[in-house]
């Protein structure tokens, strides 16, 4: 992951692009027009392009601003894609999660814009974060500037985890929100929207059901991962999770930190370091090696790296992946 400082410098840099492809807009075609006849949906990254894809199906065309396989917090847009966020009919982002995308929005106004960040069952999780976070700091009497900052130099929403798609049901509630957006934008087909988010809504929730029912019973509940990206996961089914990073994946643990990490280890009796598919192993790696458990991968979905398996599917892996580690029945 790239700097704070570097962060801001990129989205400077593309707020400046912006202003210079508002100048060339007048040379782009109508914002969403396509032979096709379908709707033209922009979504920022891969959770929220799964359900756009789910919600729309084939009366949508929905392109990713970030590429797959690609760490979607430090993506960069090039000045097409900030074009494309005002033509496009229906945009779909997760405001402070994405700087670049942040500012692209901001430029260019899409017609028809929905923000993750702003449904109200994910606002609520994420504002009980933002408290639970803060009580935290002021609890911690002994940590230094340096650490304070560290935790806090994360993805967005100050400091706060955004991974909220890990909860099937917060992705349900956005998907309403989505198919509502589409249905301004194309209203002759509200209808299919509303029936196909209700179709996703149920799906999900067989799958929160899965997840329940497969870590009800288990001999540990005690999760160590390589950053402290599963907070909305191991809140929803019951477990404790214990990042080696905080928030931020690339952020070097002190050794103090990982003096910690071992004790949980043993205390906890835990078996496996989970590392992540964007996210280098080395430091998980390493650790489990020393303390002679096994690693494992969590994904945090952020990204499709497999074109065969979609989100259910990657929760599916991860849910076989947690059953193994903590032994559950």
């Amino acid at each position: 992951m790239t700097s704070p400082r570097r962060r801001r410098a990129a989205a400077t840099s593309v707020a400046l692009t912006a202003a210079a492809a508002l100048t060339l807009g007048g040379c782009a075609t109508e914002a969403g027009a396509d032979d096709s006849g379908r709707l033209q949906v922009l979504a920022s990254f891969y959770p929220l392009q799964y359900v756009v894809d789910q919600v729309g199906g084939d009366l949508v065309d929905v392109t990713s601003l970030t590429p797959p396989g690609a760490e979607p917090h430090d993506v960069e847009l090039s000045p097409r894609q900030v074009r494309e966020v005002g033509e496009a009919e229906v945009v779909v982002y997760l405001a402070g999660f994405q700087p670049a995308v942040d500012t692209a929005v901001e430029a260019r106004e899409p017609a028809h814009l929905v923000d993750a960040a702003a449904t109200p069952a994910v606002a609520e999780h994420m504002g009980e974060a933002t408290e639970e976070h803060a009580e935290e700091d002021e609890a911690d009497e002994h940590a230094s500037e340096e650490e304070t900052a560290e935790a806090d130099d994360g993805h967005g929403h100050d400091g706060q985890d955004p991974h909220f798609w890990l909860d099937p049901t917060l992705l349900a509630a956005v998907a309403l929100d989505v198919a509502d957006t589409l249905s301004e934008a194309d209203p002759d087909h509200a209808d299919d929207y509303t029936t196909a988010a209700e179709a996703l809504g149920t799906d999900l929730a067989a799958l929160d059901t899965e997840l329940t029912d497969g870590l009800a019973d288990c001999e540990r509940d005690v999760i160590v991962t390589s950053h402290a990206a599963f907070g909305y996961l191991t809140e929803r089914y019951g477990l404790e999770q214990v990042g080696i990073s905080g928030l931020d994946p690339e952020s070097e643990p002190s050794p103090a930190r990982l003096r910690e990490i071992r004790e949980v280890v043993t205390e906890h009796g835990v078996t496996t370091v989970f590392t992540e598919t964007l996210v280098n192993p080395k430091v998980a790696e390493t650790l489990a090696d020393d303390l002679g458990i096994t690693t494992a991968v969590l994904d945090p979905v952020e990204s499709q790296t497999d074109d065969a398996t979609d989100y259910r599917g990657v929760m599916e892996q991860n849910l076989s992946a947690l059953r193994a580690a903590l032994g559950c029945r």
